[in-house]
């Protein structure tokens, strides 16, 4: 099982966008997709039907024991979608409460590592929608994943946002001393402004490769999409926003490589 992650500490980005959309486009491909939903707004669960405010079976309760996770406690929370080879692992806004609890509680920023273990054989993509926040949820995310997504919205808050998102990158590569494979994604881009324009070739000249080649447009299909519950390849195929998303699924394939996989940190 692959394992994305989709992050940004600036929230309003295209997180959960992104994450359904190349969700979905593997799914259509007949891939088995698992959504995986550690953002207490819970915003990805919703979209799939999902009250996070009501949730008990959720990724919240994987918490209560961290350094012992097993298969019997995580595969009743994989929930069905109204999509065959989508599943979900929602979230619930007691998440929020978790930075408390974790204080002093060993073994806290591997539990979603651990978790995915134990589905391993059972999927082949699990995609992880972040909060946009620093702490344990965010921890877990990153250690869980291979490769680390940041959709970047074009616009000059967004990019005050991604200095933030790197700094902490960095900081925790250093720490770990591993190196985490990522792809800056822009989003958002209205070719129409100065502004989006201005703010995506700065993004390119200072981030260079890191940056993925395209872009993703804006486009009111993702929004009409989210309304109806339906991943956006799926409800408007033929999109500029699918499109573009297509591109960076063949390209985020295209070029991953196991060699560079970082699957575990070492976090407690």
């Amino acid at each position: 099982m692959r394992i994305w992650t989709v992050a940004n500490q600036k929230g309003g980005v295209g997180k959960t966008t992104t994450s359904v959309a190349l969700g979905g486009i593997a799914a259509e491909q007949g891939e088995r997709v698992l959504f995986v939903d550690l953002d207490p707004h819970g915003s990805l669960s919703t979209y799939f039907g999902y009250n996070p405010d009501e949730g008990k079976d959720c990724a919240f309760r994987l918490f209560a024991d961290p350094k012992n996770v097993t298969l019997e406690m995580v595969a009743p929370l994989v929930m069905p979608t109204p999509f065959k080879t989508i599943s979900l692992l929602p979230a619930t806004t007691a998440m929020a409460t978790l930075e408390r609890k974790a204080i002093g509680k060993e073994g806290m920023g591997l539990v979603i590592s651990r978790a995915l273990a134990h589905l391993a054989e059972d999927f082949d993509l699990a995609i992880i929608d972040t909060p946009p926040v620093l702490g344990v949820l965010l921890i877990n995310a990153l250690a869980a994943c291979e490769r680390l997504i940041i959709p970047v919205q074009t616009e000059f808050l967004a990019l005050k946002g991604l200095d933030r998102m790197m700094h902490t990158l960095r900081m925790l590569e250093n720490s770990q001393h591993k190196d985490l494979q990522y792809v800056i994604v822009p989003t958002m881009h209205d070719k129409r402004t100065q502004a989006s324009v201005s703010t995506l070739r700065d993004m390119r000249h200072k981030y260079g490769t890191e940056t993925w080649p395209g872009k993703i447009p804006v486009d009111t299909k993702f929004r009409d999409a989210s309304k109806q519950g339906v991943p956006p390849n799926m409800f408007a195929p033929a999109s500029h926003g699918i499109e573009a998303y297509g591109s960076l699924s063949a390209w985020l394939e295209k070029t991953y490589s196991d060699h560079q996989k970082t699957r575990y940190w070492n976090v407690s």
